[in-house]
């Protein structure tokens, strides 16, 4: 039986090979994928358009507009507003947030750019990420684009992930490890 995670990425990663496709022969991949970016900050930094796009209750027609107004503001193209639009009209937003790091994802493969997602306690000041970059650059020889996230239970340190490798050089996993090397030593 397919988990409802499953069936998300199966529709997001759809959705995200139409658009690329899309966005490739109208030769506009860059426009697309910063539309894209800018769309996946606004739902981060939003909460009513978190639940303009997951609610039920609102009506779809509804959400496309106010999608499209969304849209219109933020400057985004017309392939990008076409496509949320569709989305809209499908009742499928609640796949965007997948659908833009699946997009993403296909255009730095395409690429040959890896991704590194780098979590810190803090907020990395820009020479901390260029310095970071250019380690993994360095370490892996070849494009890297760094994904920056927080999550202030590591205390210090970083985790680095590049696909299924992790580096955990964080305080909190060095205090985990003390801890259990002290209850073996008792």
């Amino acid at each position: 039986m397919a988990t409802q995670s499953n069936v998300v990425g199966e529709i997001a990663e759809r959705y995200a090979s139409a658009v690329y496709e899309l966005a490739d022969e109208a030769r506009s991949l860059d426009e697309t994928a910063a539309d894209l970016n800018g769309l996946k900050e606004l739902l981060i930094e939003s909460d009513d358009l978190q639940t303009l796009i997951r609610s039920p209750l609102i009506d779809t027609d509804a959400k496309a507009a106010a999608m499209g107004t969304i849209l219109e503001q933020a400057g985004a193209g017309d392939l990008t507003r076409r496509f949320v639009a569709v989305v809209a009209r499908n009742n499928r937003l609640f796949v965007l947030p997948a659908t833009i790091d699946a997009f993403l994802a296909e255009l730095a493969h395409r690429r040959g750019e890896v991704t590194a997602e780098v979590t810190s306690a803090q907020p990395l000041k820009q020479t901390q990420l260029e310095a970071v970059t250019n380690a993994l650059r360095n370490a892996l020889g070849g494009k890297v684009t760094v994904d920056a996230k927080l999550d202030p239970s590591l205390i210090g340190g970083l985790v680095v992930r590049i696909g299924s490798r992790m580096i955990d050089a964080s305080l909190k996993s060095k205090l985990q490890r003390l801890q259990l090397a002290m209850k073996g030593a008792q």
